[in-house]
C-alpha cells in the first residue's frame, strides 16, 4: 500500500533518479547527441543570417543552402590555412635550431656569478679530499678468451630477436592514412545534414516541441516564454562571444606582427577561434606564439613582449570587454560556468567543453520555467536565491553583525531608508517573531538580533535624520503635530515604532516613542501627559494583533476624540478580517507599511500642519 509518506519520499528521490538517467543517456548516446548539439548551436548562430536573406526575397531552401555552404567552406578554408601554416612552420623550425640550443644551454647552465664560483671551488676541494679509488684486478687470460667477441658474435645466453614485417600494400597504406580521419569527417557530415534540416524545418520543429511539452499538461505561454528565453540567451551569448573574440584576436595579430613573430595573422585568427573554448582555449592560443618567440631570436626580448601582450589583452578582455558586453546575456553564475565546463568535458571531451555554456544555459532556462527542475535554476542561475530580508536575517542568525550591515549598506546604495525599513528590517523582525513563537529561536540569538537591529536603527538615524529635516522654524504660539507611538507588545514592536519616528519629518512632527514594559494604565497616563494629536499603535504579527486591539479599546474609551492609527507591519495573507476587528475596536486607520503610515499621519494631522505653515509669525519670518 502506498502511503502519503512513501509518496513524499519518492517525490524527493525522483529528481535524483531523473538526473542519473539523463546523465547516463548523455554519456552512452554521445555519438548521436554530439552532432545534434553541434547542429543546434550552428542553427542558433546561422538563423539570423537566413532570416535576413528571406527578407531580401530568397526562398527558405536556397537561403539555408547558401548560408550553410558558405559557413562550412569558411570553416574548411580556415582549417586548411591553419594546417598549411603549421606545416610550413614545422619545416622552418630547423632554421631556429641554433637559437633554441643557445636558450636551452642558458637555462641548463646559467652564467656563473660569485655563488657559482664558490660552489665550484667547494666541489674541487671535495674531489681532492676524496680517497683514490682502487684499480680493478686484471682478468685471467682464460676468462678473456671465454668472453664473446665484440664484433659479430652474440652471447649464447642472449639470442638476437627477429621480427617479420609483412610488406605494406596500397590498401593498408590508405587505411592507415585515412582511418583516423573517417570519424571526424563522418561527424562533420552528420552535423551539416542536421544543421540544414533544422534550419529548413525550424518552425515545424518548434511546433512539435511545444506540442510534446503540452502533452504533459504544460502551459502554452510558459512553454513559449521558455523557448524564447533559451533562444535569446544562446544567440546573445554567441554574438557577444564573437565580438569579444574579435576584439581579442585582432590586437593579438597586430601586436605579434610588430613584435616580429612569423605568421602573426594566423596566431590572431587562432586566438579568435580558440577563445570559443572556455578556460583552455586562451591558454592554447597564447602557448603557440610564445613558444615560437623563443625560437626566432637569440635573445629574450620577443618572448617578454609576447607574454606581456597576452597578459595585457587578457586583463582588458576579462575585466572590461566581457563584463561590458555580456551583462546578463547567459544568466549563469561564474561558478556555474566553471562547473559546467568540467562536467561537459568529463562527459563529452573537447566537444563538451565547446558546448558547455550553451547547453548549461538551456538547463538553467528549464529550471526557471519547470517547477520540478527549479533546483537547476538555483544552482546555475546568476540571480540571488535569497531575498535581502532573508539574507539579513540569516546573517544575524549566524551572529555575524558585520555581514548583516553589509547587506544593509548594499541595499541603501539603490533604495531609500524608508524602503529599507519596509522591505528588509521589518520582514526580518517578522521572521524572528515567527521563529520565537515556534520555539526555534533561543534566547541568546533573540537578544543578539534585537540589539543588532536597535543599534543599526540608531546609527541610520544619526546619518539620515538630519538630512530629512527641513528649514521650517517653529512659530511663536504655534505647535507641531504631536505623534505618540505605542508598542503593542514587545521590543520588536518598539523597534518598528522607532523606525517610523525617524521617517517622520522633524520640522513637521513632534514624535515620542513610549518604551515597552509599561502596564496599560501607565501607557494611558503617558498619553494623558503628552496630549498627542494622534496615537500610532505599532503591532508586528503574529502575536501583537490581539494586544493592539485591546489597546485600541482602552485608548478609545479614555480619549474618545483622539485619532488612532494601527500599523500591522508586514502582515501577510487575508488581512481584511484583522483590519475590521481593529476598526471595530476603535482604530481610525489601519496600515501595513511605514510608507502608508506616514501618508495617513500626514492626512490625519494636515489641519495642524497647515496651521503651523500659515501662522502670522511664520509668515512674517519668511518676509
Amino acid at each position: 500500500m502506498i502511503t502519503p509518506q512513501s509518496r513524499t519520499n519518492f517525490s524527493q528521490i525522483s529528481p535524483l533518479i531523473f538526473l542519473v538517467v539523463v546523465v547516463a543517456i548523455l554519456y552512452f548516446a554521445q555519438e548521436v547527441l554530439i552532432p545534434l548539439a553541434l547542429a543546434m548551436l550552428l542553427s542558433f548562430l546561422l538563423a539570423p543570417a537566413i532570416v535576413r536573406l528571406e527578407r531580401w526575397g530568397f526562398n527558405r531552401i536556397p537561403a539555408v543552402l547558401v548560408v550553410v555552404m558558405l559557413t562550412f567552406v569558411l570553416i574548411g578554408g580556415i582549417t586548411w590555412v591553419v594546417a598549411g601554416q603549421l606545416i610550413e612552420l614545422a619545416e622552418s623550425l630547423p632554421a631556429y635550431k641554433e637559437n633554441i640550443k643557445k636558450k636551452v644551454q642558458v637555462l641548463k647552465h646559467p652564467p656563473g656569478g660569485a655563488l657559482d664560483k664558490a660552489t665550484e671551488t667547494i666541489k674541487e676541494i671535495g674531489q681532492e679530499l676524496a680517497p683514490t679509488p682502487t684499480p680493478p684486478e686484471p682478468k685471467p687470460l682464460l676468462d678473456e678468451l671465454k668472453a664473446p667477441s665484440a664484433v659479430g658474435e652474440a652471447s649464447p645466453t642472449r639470442p638476437i630477436p627477429v621480427e617479420v614485417v609483412p610488406p605494406t600494400g596500397p590498401l593498408q597504406l590508405i587505411r592507415d592514412t585515412l582511418g583516423p580521419l573517417l570519424g571526424p569527417l563522418g561527424t562533420a557530415g552528420i552535423v551539416i545534414v542536421f544543421t540544414i534540416f533544422m534550419l529548413i524545418e525550424r518552425e515545424d520543429l518548434r511546433d512539435r516541441l511545444i506540442r510534446l511539452i503540452l502533452i504533459g499538461r504544460g502551459k502554452l505561454n510558459v512553454t513559449t516564454q521558455a523557448l524564447n528565453d533559451a533562444a535569446q540567451r544562446v544567440s546573445r551569448y554567441l554574438l557577444m562571444q564573437s565580438i569579444v573574440n574579435a576584439t581579442y584576436g585582432i590586437p593579438v595579430g597586430v601586436g605579434l606582427y610588430f613584435i616580429g613573430i612569423p605568421s602573426a595573422a594566423l596566431w590572431g585568427l587562432l586566438a579568435m577561434l580558440l577563445r570559443f573554448i572556455p578556460y583552455v582555449g586562451p591558454w592554447i592560443a597564447a602557448a603557440l606564439p610564445i613558444s615560437l618567440s623563443i625560437a626566432i631570436s637569440d635573445h629574450w626580448t620577443p618572448l617578454i613582449w609576447t607574454i606581456a601582450l597576452f597578459v595585457v589583452l587578457e586583463l582588458i578582455s576579462n575585466n572590461v570587454m566581457e563584463p561590458w558586453l555580456y551583462g546578463t546575456s547567459t544568466g549563469l553564475s561564474p561558478i556555474a560556468i566553471l562547473v559546467a565546463a568540467v562536467f561537459w568535458t568529463w562527459l563529452w571531451g573537447g566537444v563538451g567543453l565547446l558546448l558547455a555554456t550553451p547547453l548549461t544555459v538551456c538547463l538553467a532556462v528549464l529550471g526557471r520555467y519547470v517547477p520540478q527542475l527549479e533546483f537547476l535554476n538555483i544552482l546555475l542561475g546568476d540571480e540571488p536565491v535569497l531575498t535581502p530580508e532573508v539574507r539579513f536575517y540569516q546573517r544575524l542568525l549566524a551572529l555575524d553583525q558585520e555581514e548583516a550591515i553589509d547587506v544593509v549598506e548594499e541595499y541603501l546604495k539603490e533604495k531609500p531608508l524608508g524602503e529599507l525599513y519596509d522591505a528588509v528590517l521589518i520582514p526580518a523582525l517578522n521572521l524572528a517573531e515567527q521563529d520565537r513563537h515556534d520555539e526555534a529561536l533561543d534566547e541568546n540569538r533573540q537578544r543578539f538580533i534585537l540589539e543588532s537591529i536597535r543599534n543599526l536603527i540608531e546609527d541610520l538615524g544619526e546619518r539620515y535624520t538630519p538630512a530629512m529635516a527641513g528649514t521650517l522654524e517653529r512659530a511663536p504660539g504655534s505647535r507641531l503635530a504631536n505623534v505618540c507611538i505605542l508598542p503593542a507588545r514587545d521590543v520588536a514592536d518598539e523597534l518598528v515604532g522607532r523606525m517610523l519616528a525617524q521617517l517622520l519629518e522633524p520640522d513637521r512632527f513632534f514624535v515620542q516613542v513610549i518604551p515597552t514594559g509599561l502596564l496599560t494604565g501607565e501607557l494611558l497616563e503617558q498619553i494623558s501627559q503628552q496630549k498627542p494629536d494622534i496615537v500610532c499603535t505599532s503591532a508586528l504579527p503574529p502575536s501583537a494583533v490581539t494586544q493592539a486591539g485591546y489597546l485600541c479599546k482602552r485608548v478609545r474609551k479614555r480619549f474618545p476624540e483622539l485619532k488612532i492609527l494601527v500599523g500591522l507591519w508586514n502582515a501577510r495573507g487575508d488581512t481584511e478580517k484583522a483590519e475590521n476587528r481593529l476598526r471595530a475596536a476603535g482604530a481610525d486607520k489601519v496600515v501595513l507599511t511605514l510608507s502608508q503610515a506616514i501618508e495617513q499621519i500626514r492626512q490625519l494631522t494636515a489641519p495642524i500642519i497647515l496651521a503651523v505653515e500659515n501662522s502670522p509669525a511664520l509668515s512674517n519670518g519668511k518676509q
